[in-house]
């Protein structure tokens, strides 16, 4: 049993069996895997999290990033939290690097605890 490195859902891991491990059973693009190649993600994922990375990247492959304010959607791209903005996880995905500033939501594996 792991703890998913993005999620910390609770998950049976067959690292000795991958062909019969919940992780070969979802299909993920050429750039999701790329992607995760990026991230500093150093265990596995569960399947939830392979999908939503999946569907992020596909979405940011389909969208340019919004570079200025008023294209941004609220709840897509950011939420206000005691008068902050807080950046989604799709938002740093769309901008394409980390920051390095270990933000809440940060997509590539450098999030605060």
């Amino acid at each position: 049993m792991k703890h998913c490195a993005r999620c910390r859902t609770l998950f049976e891991c067959k690292m000795g069996d991958v062909a019969n491990c919940q992780c070969n059973s979802v299909e993920i693009s050429e750039e999701a895997r790329e992607f995760l190649k990026g991230t500093s993600y150093d265990d596995c994922l569960c399947r939830n999290c392979m999908a939503e990375i999946d569907q992020m990247v596909k979405f940011r492959l389909q969208h340019s990033f919004p570079i200025q304010r008023e294209l941004m959607v609220e709840g897509l791209h950011y939420y206000i939290d005691n008068d902050y903005f807080v950046f989604t996880e799709l938002y740093h995905l769309q901008r394409g690097y980390c920051c390095g500033n270990n933000c809440r939501h940060c997509a590539y594996g450098n999030k605060r605890q």
